[in-house]
Formats: C-alpha cells, sequence, structure tokens
C-alpha cells in the first residue's frame, strides 16, 4: 500500500518537474520572440542606421521609448542603443511587451475611422 502512494507521489513529482520545464520553455521562446520584435523595431526606428537612436528617431518609431527616453539615456548623451533599451528593459524601467507591442501597434496602426454623428 505505501509503495503505491509513494509510486503515486514520485509520478506527481515527474509530472510537477516536467510541466515547469515545459512552461520555462515556452518563456523562452515567447522572450526570445520579444527579443526579435524589439530588434526590428529598432532597426526600423534608426533611420540613419547608426546603431542609436535620437530623440526623435525614437518619437518617430519607439514611442515608448521616447516616453521613457531621459530614463534610458543614463550618460545624458542625447540617443539610445539598443543594449540601453534591453537594460532599462531589465531593469523594470519598461517592460518588454509593453515596449515592444506597443511600439508596434502605435507606429503601425491606422487611424480609426469615425461615423457622423447621428441627429
Amino acid at each position: 500500500m505505501h509503495s503505491k502512494i509513494k509510486l503515486s507521489l514520485l509520478a506527481a513529482a515527474m509530472f510537477c518537474v516536467g510541466a515547469q520545464t515545459a512552461n520555462a520553455g515556452l518563456q523562452d521562446k515567447a522572450a526570445a520572440q520579444e527579443l526579435k520584435v524589439l530588434e526590428a523595431r529598432f532597426a526600423q526606428a534608426d533611420k540613419n542606421h547608426d546603431g542609436k537612436l535620437s530623440l526623435d528617431e525614437a518619437k518617430a518609431g519607439m514611442p515608448m521609448v521616447a516616453k521613457h527616453f531621459t530614463q534610458i539615456d543614463k550618460s545624458n548623451s542625447g540617443f539610445v542603443s539598443l543594449d540601453d533599451i534591453k537594460a532599462a528593459i531589465a531593469s523594470g524601467k519598461m517592460a518588454a511587451s509593453t515596449s515592444a507591442a506597443a511600439d508596434a501597434t502605435t507606429t503601425s496602426a491606422a487611424p480609426a475611422a469615425t461615423a457622423p454623428a447621428a441627429n
């Protein structure tokens, strides 16, 4: 009887470890996808291809980066690099999914059409 309970507990523990491993794998894939989106958005916003964004480039192509520009630009150089943005995300100043998703939707979304008011 005790051996059946031990086997059941062992099986449950192994299942939990497997589920956690699978969940970690999914999180890694999601993080990798967010990184790809961030890198693509940065490359698109970097109009002069110098590897950094000025405030104007950030405003035009990555509004969430522009919103947090002074926090990201720790050296007060007037530009931010992709590494600066990643560091800001890692430190919690910006959420990766928030910055990438918001910048992608903000810069590519078409304005909504408005219907005429009914009288």
